[in-house]
């Protein structure tokens, strides 16, 4: 009977060493997969598709390589109830994250922003690829926008000067917001951007807020140097007040659609287009590129003086010779041409 009872209680032995072991090792399991380092440093944020499911996304985990052990993702996830509850955005990677962490972001939305940044956009194609690249929607969807009459119309634009709207800065927006909510938030920009004071000052110039933004793409254009705006919107608004043609060199190049010309010759003169401001007196209908605030505030703050002709200098610093004169301009003009034959720049 003892001896019965000595291997009764070494088989119970046994068998409570091997419960504690198993224990052990699921405590060691469930820790890992809830609690353990799991984001590896493969990428640096998760996307989440609108019509992402869970299949999706756990598909994006394991391709992307974001977590260590996707079997344990989705043991996690799913007891977390994540499945039925997948919310799209942008979702920061911290190497080391829990999938605990991690799957509770994903559940409760908290995305981080895309800090969206433009400035140096020449044309509305070139925006809607920047978009397209920063956001979920492609760039197709927001060049439609930016084209559509009757939505620029709704925010008080016409389809030429509706790219006046969009005013260069940072913006911190969520990766999946639609684009009609994106040109939203542009245009709300826009009104705390054009304040009472700048209103009033585009007023004093006969301008409107559009046409303050298209001349200023045009200095934008002449100006390699920021300190030199303000004189070059004088000048061109003094042209503007005698009516005269403002014959801007950018515009030229914006009508011939050709932005590698460095030599403005006769021949680019002749194209037949609104942009040509050669040919077409009075400001274009749109912009020529994305004006800066620095431009912008340079014609509201425009320099007051008497130049009315201008022409870069002949020693290519990017900055311009001013005349009040036609022979004082053309003695200018002379000396740059000269330059640019030196150089063999021919067009």
């Amino acid at each position: 009977m003892a001896i019965k009872r000595r291997g009764f209680r070494k088989i119970f032995g046994i068998i409570l060493l091997l419960l504690v072991i198993v224990g052990a090792v699921m405590a060691w399991i469930g820790y890992q997969a809830f609690m353990g380092p799991s984001v590896s440093d493969k990428q640096e944020y998760l996307y989440v598709k609108t019509s992402d499911t869970f299949d999706d996304v756990l598909h994006t985990v394991t391709e992307q390589q974001i977590v260590k052990n996707p079997d344990f993702f989705r043991y996690v996830a799913e007891t977390m109830e994540y499945p039925g509850n997948i919310k799209p955005g942008r979702y920061k990677l911290i190497e080391g994250m829990s999938n605990r962490r991690l799957i509770g972001n994903l559940r409760g939305g908290y995305q981080e922003a895309v800090k969206f940044r433009f400035e140096n956009i020449r044309l509305k194609e070139n925006f809607a690829a920047l978009l397209g690249k920063n956001f979920e929607a492609d760039s197709a969807s927001f060049i439609e926008i930016l084209n559509k009459e009757d939505i620029a119309e709704s925010y008080g634009f016409t389809v030429e000067n509706f790219f006046t709207m969009f005013v260069p800065n940072t913006y911190e927006i969520y990766w999946n917001t639609a684009p009609n909510k994106i040109i939203a938030r542009f245009h709300d920009e826009y009104n705390k951007f054009w304040t009472a004071e700048r209103k009033e000052k585009a007023t004093a110039i006969n301008l409107t807020t559009q046409e303050v933004s298209i001349l200023a793409s045009i200095v934008k254009g002449e100006a390699l140097h920021t300190d030199e705006m303000p004189d070059i919107a004088g000048l061109y608004l003094n042209r503007l007040e005698k009516g005269m043609l403002l014959q801007a060199d950018p515009t030229v190049i914006f009508a011939n659609n050709d932005f590698t010309i460095r030599r403005v010759l006769n021949k680019h003169l002749t194209v037949d287009n609104p942009y040509n401001t050669y040919r077409y007196k009075g400001l274009p209908p749109g912009p020529i590129m994305l004006p800066s605030i620095a431009s912008i505030d340079a014609v509201l703050n425009h320099q007051k003086h008497e130049y009315i002709y201008m022409c870069a200098k002949d020693d290519f610093s990017g900055y311009h010779n001013f005349a009040k004169t036609q022979a004082e301009h053309l003695i200018n003009a002379r000396k740059f041409q000269r330059a640019l034959n030196e150089r063999n720049i021919m067009r």
